[in-house]
């Protein structure tokens, strides 16, 4: 599999819908000047990362070389976000910058696939007529018969698109981009929750699992490679297992990966609320492998605000669930997110929400302006806000985070537990960028760690002598592990 230099990431937007641009630091070798390369730009979620170090393995597999730069490759591939509006408009800068760069000579080829690729299909073709090869998302494993229809001329078969599979493609065999000790594994595709303002169920299809012995050989194989931090991803992740067998089988997932050798961490993310079983809370409970870590977008709080986006939840079952998992799992750090400014909301639903932000103080907290999208019951609602109003009450709320999430820092100063080393600062002695459970990769701060010989990837014993904002300062108290 191998992992790739560590990347530089972009990140914005909550953490269901950051963008990440990637291009490794360092241009890795090449062995034979033959070779045909390309270079990858990747946009969207971890779950879109996961199908770009897909591709990339495909594409090494036959023998192309990725290369640091699109300058002078013979492509690049751009792996879009098709989620939201602003994401739409960050996926069509890069490809326009691509296609200026073939323009001017400087790149061979053009490639998009992703998912704004699969919501706008041929349309984008006639919008970017620069574009050599357009790929859908569930087309994916084809991407190097797209490479050589570009690279030996073929003009024909510009686009391909296939139907979602009943069963998830494989994620196998990646090259992976994140740093060695990291990585996220996917155990499943789609979606079957209708919220009224998302995309994706049109966009990656109804929801499908993985099968269990599935993710267990490709943690296993991420192991192998180095990986000790596994951050479980889809779409919903407490769905795992429904589409199935009619109940969720997270719960016997995680005791299972809690057996994989080599794995020192396991992070959920993507909890859908209403789906985290008590079986699911005894087993992050019960510790071992599992962070008390939890990512449990809420959206909003308000019950009127909560049925038009149709989340099958209330206020008194979010916050009864909260005081659950509060006072089940020692030591829990709750991340969620919330939309402001839905269609509709009233002011005094605003300020329920705002409220409720400062007296349950989640530790770690995104906020999006909500997106009017094409294509969803939420576009088509009276009621919509002004622009200005959404991202008002969006800073607003982030405003009223950041004095918690500050707050919950300063208390953190003496607190003593691992802290995984992820990158030496460069220009610094004995000076590191790392995480604790409660940071997880670039949607949290970081944890700056002064040490001797701290390699990256390593799990050492810090104690916190200093919050920064969003960020802490931590001391080796020990040898690494």
């Amino acid at each position: 599999m191998g992992a790739g230099p560590h990347a530089g990431v972009r990140t914005s937007g909550p953490h269901f819908a950051p963008r990440l641009w990637i291009r490794p630091l360092a241009r890795p070798a090449r062995p034979d000047d033959s070779k045909r390369t390309c270079c990858l730009v990747t946009l969207g979620c971890p779950k879109n990362l996961v199908d770009s170090e897909r591709m990339l393995g495909l594409l090494r597999s036959a023998g192309y070389e990725l290369v640091t730069q699109p300058e002078g490759a013979d492509f690049v591939l751009v792996n879009t976000c098709g989620f939201i509006q602003s994401a739409r408009e960050e996926s069509l800068s890069a490809i326009r910058e691509m296609i200026d760069l073939k323009r001017r000579g400087l790149t061979g080829g053009l490639i998009v696939a992703g998912c704004l690729a699969e919501r706008e299909r041929e349309s984008l073709l006639k919008a970017c007529p620069g574009i050599d090869q357009l790929v859908g998302v569930f087309a994916r494993d084809e991407i190097t018969e797209a490479a050589r229809r570009l690279t030996s001329g073929e003009d024909d078969d510009r686009a391909v698109f296939r139907s979602a599979p009943s069963c998830p493609l494989s994620d196998r065999d990646r090259l992976r981009v994140t740093s060695r000790h990291v990585s996220y594994l996917k155990i499943a595709e789609g979606c079957d929750r209708r919220c009224t303002f998302c995309t994706i169920p049109a966009i990656r299809g109804p929801y499908a699992s993985k099968p269990p012995e599935e993710v267990i050989a490709e943690a296993r194989q991420l192991a192998t490679d180095g990986v000790r931090e596994l951050i479980l991803i889809a779409q919903d992740t407490t769905y795992y297992g429904m589409d199935r067998g009619g109940r969720s089988q997270l719960a016997p997932l995680l005791a299972r990966l809690n057996e994989v050798a080599g794995l020192e961490w396991i992070r959920l993310m993507y909890l859908y609320p209403v789906h985290v079983t008590e079986e699911l809370i005894d087993v992050v409970a019960s510790g071992g492998k599992i962070l008390p870590y939890l990512d449990l977008p809420l959206q909003h709080i308000n019950d009127q605000v909560l049925g038009r986006m149709n989340r099958g939840i209330t206020r008194a079952e979010t916050e009864a669930l909260v005081d659950r998992l509060r006072e089940r799992i020692e030591g829990l750090v709750l991340r969620t997110t919330l939309i402001a400014g839905f269609p509709g909301e009233t002011e005094e639903q605003f300020e329920e929400l705002l409220r409720f932000v400062v007296e349950r103080k989640f530790e770690r907290l995104g906020v999006l302006a909500y997106s009017q999208e094409r294509d969803t019951p939420a576009g088509r609602f009276d009621g919509q806000l002004p622009e200005e109003v959404r991202r008002s009450r969006s800073d607003r709320l982030l405003l009223a985070q950041q004095e918690v999430a500050f707050a919950w820092n300063e208390s953190r100063v003496g607190w003593q537990g691992d802290v995984i080393i992820d990158r030496y600062i460069p220009g610094e002695k004995n000076a590191y960028i790392g995480r604790s459970y409660a940071h997880a990769p670039d949607v949290d701060g970081v944890v700056y760690v002064t040490g001797d010989d701290l390699r990256p990837g390593r799990i050492v014993p810090c104690e916190i002598v200093a919050a920064r904002e969003y960020d802490w300062v931590g001391v080796a108290i020990a040898d690494p592990r």
